[in-house]
């Protein structure tokens, strides 16, 4: 072939690779404004997967990681980039039998978990087909700790409520044995109406108790006078006060107005005056102050009592709790005090705050939002220099923490 004839050749090959790759060109535009925009469907189940928040582990025949989302790796039952035995013998058990399996993947060595690591995580297992299996896990820990708070509180009912029913029983009969004697009847009459009215202060705070602990919206709030509350639950606490000697001191009106139930207020400050007559010597004082700080009304009752150890004041607002059994029985108390004044500060969007020192006292501090009207006569910058009294700020005695105080909150519900 003469030189024209290739150069003719190579033309005819050059015009046809142009006409190729114009042809390819234009269906590749076509298809790609003809395709749907957006994610596929397996990025789509990629972002389900990663952002579930169960954990999801795909395994293969061999018991190997396919393919996991971070919750699995934050639940704790992949670690490096393999499964729990646990989950890989229910694995295999669910390819043998081809129906799902329940298995407990809770970390098995809790002592060593650090913060608010789950404590209890359950999963399900289940074949997909071709030997490959998902686990499927879920964080029931709350779950697990309300159930057992649910348990602990109804063997703590059934204990207090058996002790004073017990009492009753035993002084009714005693009575009919002394019948012919007055004096005995009159002193174990005496004993009854004392265990009596113990008992029916039990059902009360308990009901009441339930109530603040049902997530049921407060009673219609109304503007509460912040005075009139320490009056009120003052009155309701002279007469303890009185027969044991207790002087009661408050600081002067501070015209500070809440946006609350005023019975609910009225009974968690009666319960804190109470709790500190009661843990109090004989002839000590007592003082109760008021004052803004920021957004919040802050009511403090401060007593000379027995104090708490650092040990139980992380605990004195559970139910039934008692730093001292013996004087809590002797001076009637039910343990549920403290619990009510929690969840009434929680139900009003504040909290509680506890500051002790054995030996010396404690200073209980109700915080509740202000009413956003209020005008107070007192706020934090001129009530400063109580500060560094006895009945003044907790947070400013938190310093003393190596000496044994300390400063605990709870803003929620145990």
């Amino acid at each position: 072939m003469t030189a024209l004839g290739y150069s003719a050749l190579l033309i005819g090959v050059l015009a046809l690779g142009l006409v190729a790759g114009y042809r390819l060109a234009v269906s590749r535009g076509r298809s790609e404004r003809t395709r749907a925009k957006g994610p596929t469907v397996a990025e789509l189940l990629q972002r389900l997967v990663h952002t579930s928040d169960n954990g999801i582990v795909v395994l293969n025949g061999f018991g190997d990681v396919v393919v996991h989302n971070p919750r699995a790796d934050e639940l704790g039952f992949v670690r490096d980039n393999r499964p729990d035995s646990r989950a890989r013998e229910a694995s295999d058990r669910a390819l043998n039998t081809g129906e799902p399996v329940s298995v407990d993947l809770s970390p098995l060595n809790r002592d060593a978990q650090h913060g608010r690591a789950p404590t209890a995580v359950l999963g399900n297992v289940r074949p997909l087909g071709d030997g490959f299996t998902v686990v499927d896990a879920a964080d029931e820990s709350e779950s697990v700790r309300l159930e057992e708070t649910r348990r602990d509180f109804v063997a703590n009912v059934s204990h207090e409520l058996k002790t004073p029913v017990g009492a009753l029983a035993l002084l009714a009969e005693t009575v009919l044995d002394a019948a012919d004697d007055p004096d005995e009847v009159r002193r174990f009459s005496n004993k009854i109406l004392h265990e009596s009215t113990r008992l029916g202060t039990l059902v009360s705070e308990l009901i009441a108790l339930s109530r603040l602990q049902g997530a049921e919206p407060l009673p219609e709030l109304s503007t509460v006078d912040v005075d009139d509350v320490v009056e009120e639950a003052l009155g309701r606490c002279r007469v303890a006060a009185e027969s044991a000697g207790i002087d009661i001191t408050t600081d002067d009106a501070s015209g500070l107005r809440l946006e609350g139930d005023r019975t609910l207020l009225v009974t968690a400050l009666s319960n804190l005056i109470n709790n500190a007559v009661s843990y109090s010597p004989d002839a000590s004082p007592v003082s109760i102050s008021r004052r803004l700080r920021e957004d919040y009304v802050e009511i403090a009752v401060t007593d000379r009592g027995i104090g708490i150890d650092p040990a139980d004041q992380e605990r004195v607002f559970e139910r039934f709790y008692r730093v001292d059994r013996a004087r809590s029985r002797a001076t009637g108390g039910t343990g549920l005090g403290l619990a009510i004044v929690k969840h009434v500060a929680a139900n009003h969007g504040g909290e509680v705050k506890v500051w002790s020192r054995p030996g010396t006292g404690s200073t209980f501090t109700l915080w509740v939002p202000r009413h956003p009207g209020s005008e107070p006569a007192r706020t934090t910058e001129n009530a400063s220099a109580r500060s560094e009294e006895p009945g003044g700020d907790p947070e400013g005695r938190a310093a003393h923490t190596a000496e044994g105080a300390r400063t605990v909150e709870t803003g929620g519900v145990r």
